[in-house]
């Protein structure tokens, strides 16, 4: 068989609704790992509903305990070729968010995936139970068009935990590295640019979450009988976050900010535009650091981000002085980053500037880290190629996604070249009701995955030499 008639599998694989009701089947599990006691589900995720369609092609599959006490496992599966040439390593995670069933729009429920014109709704559609079960139907396409052999190796990580920030993700990297050997990391998650055209990205941004905290006294005062002669924690807690971003969202701690913009990193930037779409917010260009485009700002550069702030009772405010506020804010950061002394600036500079009341503590939780491969690497030129000779569409290559995946526990724990190929798009309701992927977009992503997974079979062993 040839390529085409592997693209053209895919195709039916879609248009025959074989997808459909995969897919539905798997929405159906609520995988929700951050409500408690869900391991059992969790784990028959992976031993009930993957493990047959990947022993069914061939893989050998390993359930892996989470090196972290009460984490949900993992999965690895290999498929190996005696005559393969390189291996490639693919991801994806079966675990979701909360479904929040009341919130969905009248007639939509989390677990039950429904059709509105192009728009199919579910709990995990695009996030990500949709993306792996593309990319897995494609390489069900690709082996069976070249007769059972690929030409190279397949590894496949599933995570159940990645919605609550990866816990033991990293320490099972380190601890099984030789399980997850590879030349190449290709996966799928996270939103393309436009719905309209694939993309391809490269690493994250990495996330710094951390908190300020100011407590000055026990309970609150009367503002009448104290105002004028206690300070307000509110107004001081404000004015520390303005010493740090001005009112136009510029950073203004220089340690916070990359040491460069590469140039390489702004030429695959100069033709992507963000925003535009139909339920996208409307762009405010004057914010942020000035001098930079808006894609420039959003997958190149620093942005600081208060996401919460509380000081006395704000659902039902009375007339007394606070005793303290707290802002949680963050920093999303790219490559070129000191992220390791990120708490440490933080701290000189509001010392510097004279507030030394303020606290300032990292938040728990699982932290990426920012990583970026270079848009000319020689597996990023094929996979454009591939996409756009399968699509006849010029490809968006991101060098990193402006959110946050776990990247760094493959390029930087395994080492390896990381290139996302995503299936969803940004407006798609991924950590809020009324999730959904595109019908369109995926039939897109299933033919031009199983293009892309033929082409490693011709072209992989030259670039893995």
């Amino acid at each position: 068989m040839s390529r085409q008639q592997a693209i053209d599998s895919a195709t039916a694989y879609f248009d025959q609704g074989t997808f459909q009701s995969t897919l539905a089947r798997r929405v159906a599990i609520a995988t929700e790992s951050q409500e408690p006691g869900k391991i059992p589900v969790l784990t028959s995720y992976l031993t009930e509903e993957l493990a047959p369609t990947l022993k069914g092609l061939g893989f050998d599959c390993k359930i892996i305990p989470n090196p972290i006490e009460g984490g949900a496992p993992f999965m690895v599966a290999s498929r190996t070729e005696s005559a393969a040439a390189f291996t490639v390593l693919t991801y994806g995670h079966g675990d979701v968010v909360r479904g929040y069933a009341p919130q969905w729009i009248e007639g939509l429920e989390p677990w039950t995936l429904k059709i509105q014109g192009d728009r199919w709704y579910g709990r995990g559609t695009a996030d990500n139970k949709g993306q792996h079960t593309i990319n897995l139907a494609a390489l069900e396409q690709v082996i069976t068009a070249r007769g059972g052999k690929l030409g190279y190796n397949v590894t496949l990580l599933i995570e159940m935990g990645e919605e609550m920030g990866s816990p033991g993700l990293r320490e099972m990297c380190e601890q099984h590295g030789d399980l997850l050997q590879a030349d190449l990391f290709l996966a799928s998650d996270g939103p393309r640019v436009s719905a309209t055209r694939p993309t391809l990205f490269l690493g994250s941004r990495g996330a710094f979450n951390f908190e300020l905290k100011l407590n000055v006294r026990q309970g609150a005062h009367h503002s009448g009988n104290w105002g004028g002669l206690l300070k307000n924690p509110g107004i001081r807690l404000a004015h520390a976050i303005a010493s740090m971003v001005d009112a136009k969202g510029k950073i203004l701690v220089p340690k916070l900010l990359p040491s460069s913009l590469p140039d390489n990193v702004k030429k695959a930037l100069a033709n992507i535009e963000v925003g535009g779409g139909p339920n996208d917010p409307e762009i405010d260009p004057d914010w942020a650091e000035p001098g930079l485009t808006p894609t420039e700002r959003v997958f190149a550069w620093n942005t600081f981000e208060t996401l919460a702030f509380k000081t006395g009772n704000p659902d039902a405010p009375v007339n007394a002085i606070p005793g303290y506020a707290i802002a949680f804010c963050q920093l999303r950061y790219v490559v070129g980053s000191d992220n390791e002394n990120f708490l440490k600036h933080i701290r000189e500079h509001l010392d510097a500037h004279g507030f030394t009341d303020v606290e300032a503590v990292a938040s728990r939780g699982e932290a990426a880290e920012a990583t970026r491969l270079d848009p000319d690497n020689a597996w990023v030129k094929m996979a454009a190629a591939s996409i756009t000779r399968t699509t006849g569409k010029t490809v968006d290559i991101l060098p990193n996604l402006g959110g946050t995946l776990p990247n760094d526990a493959f390029s930087k724990i395994l080492g390896l070249p990381t290139v996302w190929v995503p299936h969803s798009y940004a407006a798609c309701s991924q950590h809020a009701p009324n999730e959904h992927m595109l019908g369109s977009v995926a039939r897109e992503s299933l033919q031009l995955m199983a293009g892309l997974l033929w082409d490693l079979g011709d072209e992989g062993a030259k670039i893995a030499a």
